[in-house]
């Protein structure tokens, strides 16, 4: 009862400040100019859409730990003002950009930030399963001066990789809100049961995953609000802390943002092969392509949703060693739709 409270309060609050933030965003010109490229919509749209997940996130959760802190085993107040203070980063950043259009390289400041304070609040990995069978790998152990240097390099790469794979992701209305979404029903359901059972994990999943339902009433095609710089890195931030906060539910989160980030490393390939930064925006990513073929907007956000979403499932019902068979499966998957998408 108490977690169907939370999800319908997180919801309404996420839906109500996504109203205020659109008419501000408008008054105050912070809007994403269609350029006939990438941005395809046929007029302005505002921007800093993620404040209203980060609000309707974080209004909910410290309610709920202010209300029963005892219930707050697994997620800890260090790790939770740590990740705070890192969206407060990232949505910060974001304003900036959409506002006056930073450069890649000062973008890149704010997440390198917000995952150094992730790292700074205790947010680690304990161990990592092994998909072979036998003892987890104790990752811990490989020390440096008194510093898990293993552990926080893991960690980093983790959060930025996230990040970085819906920021990507943020071209096509409502993808990133649905994505991430699914992503955090699926650590939800994996930590309601008896093997992983943390019901704070669980609730904080939930808490996420109406905050993005409430802002997607808007951003779903054709979309009334844009997430912004910080929303699509925001997002991906959250996604990847409860996948760590839960017990290294890595592979669970890899199955289901998979595509995308077979596509982040695709793209970087492809810019590194033609001798064009990485940072550089172009229309290359695979749902521009997509569009480029003829497939309509909702019909590439139902295509990744339902992907994410079967890769998803397979994490509840697949062993650890199951897992890497999907991954390899997943992969191929990825591959042969970015084929397909390029193809003249």
């Amino acid at each position: 009862m108490a977690f169907g409270i939370a999800f319908v309060i997180s919801f309404l609050l996420a839906y109500g400040v996504a109203f205020a933030v659109r008419r501000i965003a408008l008054r105050c010109r912070i809007v994403d100019v269609p350029d006939g490229k990438r941005k395809k919509h046929e007029s302005p749209r505002p921007l800093l859409g993620g404040i209203a997940i980060y609000a309707g996130f974080f209004i909910v959760l410290f309610g709920a730990y202010f209300l029963r802190p005892e219930f707050f085993v697994n997620l800890k107040q260090t790790q939770l003002v740590a990740l705070l203070c890192g969206s407060t980063i990232l949505m910060f950043g974001g304003y900036l950009d959409d506002r006056y259009t930073l450069r890649a390289r000062y973008q890149l400041v704010f997440p390198l930030l917000a995952a150094l304070v992730i790292l700074a609040g205790g947010v680690n990995l304990t161990h990592i399963t092994n998909p072979f069978g036998g003892a987890p790998f104790e990752i811990t152990r490989f020390t440096m001066w008194g510093v898990p240097f293993a552990v926080n390099a893991l960690v980093f790469v983790w959060l930025m990789g996230l990040m970085y794979t819906t920021k990507i992701l943020d071209g096509v209305d409502g993808l990133v809100g649905g994505v991430t979404a699914i992503g955090a029903v699926m650590i939800f359901l994996l930590t309601q049961s008896a093997r992983f059972f943390q019901p704070d994990i669980g609730l904080t999943s939930l808490i996420f995953v109406g905050a993005c339902l409430g802002f997607l009433v808007l951003n779903f095609p054709p979309a009334k609000l844009f997430l912004g710089e910080g929303g699509s890195l925001f997002t991906g931030f959250i996604l990847g802390n409860l996948a760590i906060i839960a017990g290294s539910k890595i592979a669970t989160t890899l199955l289901v943002m998979g595509l995308p980030m077979v596509d982040l490393a695709y793209t970087v390939y492809r810019r590194a092969r033609s001798g064009v930064s990485p940072f550089k925006s172009d229309a290359g990513h695979l749902h521009f392509r997509l569009l480029q073929k003829g497939f309509t907007a909702r019909r590439v956000v139902f295509l990744k949703y339902i992907l994410a979403a079967l890769f998803g499932i397979s994490t509840l019902i697949l062993q650890s060693n199951q897992k890497i068979i999907a991954l390899l499966a997943l992969a191929c998957v990825s591959l042969a739709l970015i084929q397909f998408a390029h193809r003249a």
